[in-house]
């Protein structure tokens, strides 16, 4: 299972990437005239909804030269293999060299490709993946010159993905050091300034900051062009948030889209619970979801957290064992153990969005509806989470953490957006924590934080 925990968090401190860009629904493009055939394509990528068991997602283009009949381009393999793979217009496909799957969708990964006059090599966080290649013009012969970024050719299937950092060196074949570097205290490879690059005739640099523009060229180039939806995020290679976790799902088979952010769970009677990517210890932490679709008859969703998961032929349900604590959304109170232990609000209707409050400073769980917090005699309407249920402390449970969760308790399905301060649905009011993380539709209790890497790496 694919997780983040404390102690891979970065640090604070050096260049900070503000924004990245999410890919699921839209693309850019730009002309590009005569291209050399030196180039390096830099990206720091977050991959998102992934397979489901042995399902297939088909193939996920990071960007490609010319259209659909004869683009060259850079993707990550089909269905569940996982391999990062060039195609060569004309010559077909090369991968690493490695055999290695590529697979965490917890984690930021850093692809370059230089193209030496022909020479290819690929590296990924700073290290070069097998040998060096033969590898096609960045303009396949099939025409078109265009440049796609979250597309393959002038195709309109998207990209599902995150990308931050994105610059494209026309007339130079850089390697990593230019884009990145180790730090020095924790070893992880973190972005630096891309400023003083030759960019070339046709090079440019997305830093995605223009939220009004996603297609800016920083560099002071032609700006790109937008094709669909795109979405500026907040989540980057510097500071990078919880989402679902599509390795932690098999069981459930849930539908995971945006980005990781929306789940609707499996109208089977598979009600084992999604799991988040984070793994949480210590301190206090502030999350939301809408609550979105619902086809169960009684409104049957949970939301809470996890200490363990059984799975197989027991399929244990969100809120039916020892370690499993969540909000009952047909009751509006928390349950633990197959068991109603906290009386807190009342039902949770449709389009409402639920507030999770987790203590593992004091072993504390609680909920609100809409702003208000349950006050334990049916009522959302208390200013704070002072109305809780006790947890066994996170070091007792099998995980020796929780883990964020939803689920559903019959069969049937239920949709959430789900929003850990990076949310990929619109926020009317905008509330961030007390160190300025996060962006949520209701204010954040006191001590309270977005489950982020830099808060991470001060508070868990």
């Amino acid at each position: 299972m694919s997780i983040i925990i404390p102690a891979n968090s970065a640090v604070a401190g050096g260049f900070d990437v503000a924004n990245s860009c999410n890919f699921e629904e839209g693309s850019l493009h730009k002309s590009v005239s005569s291209p050399s055939t030196t180039f390096t394509i830099s990206i720091w990528v977050k991959l998102t909804n992934q397979y489901v068991g042995s399902s297939s997602i088909g193939q996920r283009y990071f960007w490609t030269g010319g259209d659909n009949s004869g683009a060259s381009g850079a993707k990550w393999n089909d269905g569940n293999t996982g391999i990062l793979d060039f195609y060569n217009e004309g010559t077909g496909h090369v991968n690493d060299g490695t055999g290695r799957n590529y697979r965490d969708p917890s984690a930021w990964y850093h692809w370059v490709w230089k193209n030496s006059g022909g020479t290819g090599t690929l590296y990924v966080n700073g290290v070069q993946q097998g040998s060096t290649f033969s590898m096609g013009p960045l303009i396949g012969s099939g025409g078109g010159n265009v440049i796609n970024i979250g597309r393959y050719g002038a195709a309109t299937t998207y990209a599902p993905m995150t990308m931050a950092e994105f610059v494209y060196l026309d007339g130079t074949g850089a390697t990593p050091s230019s884009f990145g570097e180790t730090d020095e205290d924790t070893g992880i490879w973190k972005p630096k300034s891309v400023s003083g690059l030759t960019f070339g005739t046709n090079g440019f640099y997305l830093d995605f900051q223009d939220s009004s523009n996603l297609g800016n060229d920083a560099n002071g180039g032609t700006d790109l062009t937008k094709t669909g939806t795109l979405v500026q995020q907040t989540d980057t290679c510097t500071n990078n948030f919880c989402t679902m976790n599509p390795l932690e799902n098999y069981y459930q088979a849930a539908t995971l889209t945006e980005g990781n952010l929306k789940l609707l769970t499996a109208t089977s009677s598979n009600t084992a619970p999604s799991l988040a990517t984070f793994a949480l210890t210590k301190g206090k932490w502030y999350y939301e979801a809408k609550y979105v679709s619902d086809s169960l008859a009684a409104s049957s969703g949970a939301v809470g957290i996890v200490g363990t998961q059984i799975l197989g032929a027991t399929n244990s349900a969100m809120l039916e064992t020892a370690q499993k604590y969540g909000l009952y959304l047909n009751d509006g109170n928390i349950w633990h153990n197959n068991s109603k232990v906290q009386d807190l609000g009342s039902h949770i209707d449709h389009t409402a969005t639920i507030g999770i409050s987790l203590d593992f400073d004091n072993n504390r769980i609680t909920f609100s509806k809409d702003g208000g917090w349950g006050d334990g005699s049916g009522n959302w309407d208390e200013a704070a989470p002072n109305t809780f249920y006790t947890v066994a402390a996170p070091s007792t449970v099998d995980f020796g953490a929780y883990f964020p969760a939803f689920g559903d308790w019959s069969s049937g399905s239920i949709g959430y957006e789900i929003n850990f301060g990076c949310p990929m649905y619109a926020i009317s009011s905008s509330n961030s924590d007390a160190d300025g993380f996060g962006n949520f539709e209701y204010a954040v209790p006191s001590g309270h934080f977005a489950i982020c890497t830099k808060n991470l790496a001060e508070y868990g």
